[in-house]
């Protein structure tokens, strides 16, 4: 929703480097389907599994999830990490190209919140643990500082 709106917006005010978002049409336009397709992809299965199996039971406000219940949150979110995986991964290091972009920070992001609910991406999804690897090196030290409480609480270490 509005983040990608006000990433677009300041990058059309020339308050992101390209690298981040891109002024080159062909690039942006895949950052932009990315950005578009994570919405109701990647983020939604991961932020329902977050939800239901940590934040919600975490606060009182639901119980944790019966088992029947979770294999299909979990179900839900690796067919898009399945697609994150074997599509946007598939032949390049990040998601638009050998580079990282905003597509990747939004992407590992959404991915990062399944530890809370101590979801290891990388023992199904091993490509998806290296490339956030690389989101996290490429985007160092601010990744780790905005992802601390999830390290910490979680008690898993960075991907």
């Amino acid at each position: 929703g509005e983040s990608v709106a006000i990433v677009r917006y300041l990058a059309d005010k020339g308050q992101f480097s390209e690298q981040l978002y891109p002024k080159a049409l062909e690039q942006r336009a895949r950052v932009d389907e990315f950005l578009e397709w994570q919405h109701l992809g990647v983020r939604l299965g991961c932020a329902t599994y977050f939800l239901d199996m940590w934040l919600l039971p975490m606060n009182g406000i639901k119980p944790k999830p019966s088992a029947e219940k979770a294999a299909i949150l979990s179900k839900n979110m690796e067919s898009q990490l399945k697609i994150l995986e074997e599509i946007w991964l598939k032949d390049t290091p990040f998601v638009v190209d050998n580079k990282m972009t905003v597509a990747d920070l939004f992407g590992a992001c959404e991915v990062e919140q399944t530890k809370l609910a101590h979801y290891d991406v990388g023992k199904k999804f091993p490509k998806i643990a290296e490339w956030m690897q690389r989101v996290r090196e490429q985007a160092s030290p601010h990744y780790d500082a905005a992802h601390e409480f999830i390290y910490k609480k979680s008690g898993m270490k960075p991907s």
